[in-house]
């Protein structure tokens, strides 16, 4: 009987533990779970007392130079002791693995362990450590540029428009609203002159999901999956804008708000001009993820109706609402 070819495979759990731990040289006994499936597939390899998180890249989604430059960015942040969980170079030092998958090769990439919970509700001196750590993370990251995204103004306006044109009708009201948005963030950041502000490598992604937080209030950021090159405001601005759609009470949010960005201050001065771009930024990358949805539309596809649309840009309304009163 011929296999059937598949789009999306998820692999066992009992056979990628065996591969990994002949790959690393782990204890024989160690033990490997499927975490979670997504853009991404996620493992926890434990062995003995330690505990490692295994990221299988989906097929065709990285490309093995773009995980490389990954890599090199998180090796970087280790030596300088950022509080980042870090790849594990295999027992020949390599840190990517090949999986031959039904669907074509996919990537696997080993890492340390980020000790700590998930908090939603995060409290003011956490958010001063967010803000402190990637203050430090662009520090050491500012002008540099790595086989990665530049993040701009095609690939977070343009393409994710034309991204769920197939899903969306152009006549829905939340469409014609993204282009309007977009055609003002546009001008916006031309008029301030986004050009000339600080360059780097970013992370944009950094929310209460992609951080393991002790009780110690340690904070260990992950996760590095959408680094790319940008504008270091870009990261400030999407921390923000989670933190604003997670704090229903808006004094709440402003009060975490200004402890973050007093942790970021910290260790890197914001000037009066960034500070400026934050709500138009937030708005930019709230395009953008309608576009990363659209473009992974085999593993989001329950969300992609018009209903989701609404909900989606309903939240990006009341960010520009906000900001605009």
């Amino acid at each position: 009987m011929t296999v059937f070819p598949v789009t999306s495979s998820t692999l066992s759990a009992k056979e990628l533990g065996l591969f990994i731990i002949e790959k690393y040289n782990l204890n024989k006994n160690g033990s490997c779970e499927l975490f979670r499936t997504g853009i991404n597939h996620t493992y926890f390899i434990t062995e003995n007392e330690i505990k490692y998180v295994a990221r299988v890249y989906s097929y065709n989604w990285r490309s093995k130079s773009e995980i490389l430059a990954e890599i090199n960015v998180l090796n970087v942040l280790k030596e300088h002791a950022i509080n980042i969980s870090y790849p594990i170079a295999d027992k020949k030092g390599e840190f990517i693995q090949e999986i031959n998958a039904p669907e074509g090769t996919r990537y696997l990439v080993l890492f340390s362990f980020a000790e700590g919970n998930k908090v939603r509700f995060i409290n003011n001196e956490t958010c001063f450590s967010i803000g402190s750590i990637m203050a430090s993370i662009h520090t050491k990251m500012f002008d540099k540029e790595i086989n990665r995204i530049h993040y701009n103004l095609e690939t977070l306006l343009e393409l994710p428009y034309e991204y769920a044109k197939p899903f969306f009708s152009e006549t829905l009201e939340e469409m014609k609203f993204i282009k309007k948005q977009s055609i003002e963030i546009k001008d916006y950041f031309d008029l301030n002159e986004l050009k000339n502000s600080p360059k780097g490598v970013v992370h944009m992604d950094i929310w209460y999901d992609n951080m393991s937080i002790t009780t110690q209030n340690e904070v260990t950021i992950f996760d590095f999956d959408f680094c790319g090159n940008g504008y270091l405001i870009f990261d400030v601005a999407y921390f923000c804008k989670q933190l604003f759609h997670i704090e229903t009470d808006k004094k709440e949010y402003e009060s975490k708000m200004k402890s973050f960005l007093n942790g970021y201050e910290s260790i890197r001065k914001l000037t009066k001009e960034e500070m400026l771009l934050i709500p138009k930024a937030g708005a930019a990358i709230w395009i953008f993820y309608l576009g990363v949805q659209s473009q992974r539309f085999d593993w989001s596809n329950i969300f992609l109706s018009e209903n989701y649309l609404k909900m989606y840009i309903g939240k990006m309304r009341s960010w520009i609402e906000y900001h605009e009163s």
